[in-house]
């Protein structure tokens, strides 16, 4: 067994244990292995190794990278999104997990439209109040998807956050028990085209806190991986 498989089956017995000790199986909880900075081979051996969904923070690598890849792994993106990518993020991924703003939504319900599919999101949430981090404020995200809930062409799936970069935990838990919150509170918000499926929330350093909190859908890398420049 190799570093990669080594690193995948740890982490999978990581989730299953997080996920029996909230009440909840292992298939409840959606593993995304982050490839920002990992070549396609090594990718290939994760994906051989189990991983069926990949992610990508930055479209330009993502381009490069995916025509090395099995087309059949579902593709993600958890970068930032700037509006004059979103037409080849459209084209590159199944599913964006960062959208953070009207004007993205606008752009990405126009070009959805002219190619005649659904752009599916993910809203990004700034839960820590950090100035470094995009997404739309806690108090605001209600607001937020009854105005993209009007758009055409473009599917609310869930929301997201990327917790506060700390090595104290329970300073970190606070920002997944808000985004928890919100969640809950959007579940019975009966609007055609949102669909709250997915709570993505937790990386290599907090996602077992997250699923205790009520993640389910992780995105892993520097565990999976080993750290990269």
């Amino acid at each position: 067994m190799d570093f990669l498989e080594e690193n995948i089956k740890s982490l999978e017995e990581k989730i299953e244990k997080a996920a029996l000790s909230s009440g909840r199986k292992r298939e409840d909880i959606t593993l995304v292995a982050v490839t920002k900075g990992v070549e396609p081979e090594r990718i290939g051996k994760a994906i051989d190794s189990g991983i069926k969904i990949i992610a990508e923070n930055r479209i330009q690598e993502a381009k490069e990278k995916f025509k090395l890849i099995p087309k059949d792994v579902e593709k993600h993106l958890v970068g930032h999104l700037q509006t004059n990518k979103v037409k080849k993020a459209l084209e590159l991924f199944s599913l964006i997990q960062s959208l953070d703003s009207l004007h993205l939504a606008l752009e990405l319900s126009r070009r959805a439209k002219e190619k005649g599919k659904e752009a599916l999101v993910l809203i990004e949430v700034n839960t820590s109040d950090e100035l470094s981090k995009y997404g739309v404020k806690p108090d605001e995200v209600l607001d937020f998807v009854e105005e993209v809930s009007k758009l055409e062409n473009i599917r609310i799936k869930g929301l997201m956050t990327i917790g506060l970069f700390s090595d104290d935990l329970e300073k970190v838990r606070p920002c997944f028990v808000k985004l928890r919150d919100i969640f809950q509170s959007l579940m019975s918000l009966k609007k055609e085209n949102v669909e709250m499926e997915y709570l993505s929330m937790g990386m290599s350093s907090d996602f077992e806190l997250a699923i205790e909190e009520g993640s389910n859908m992780i995105r892993i890398g520097t565990a999976i991986f080993g750290p990269r420049n």
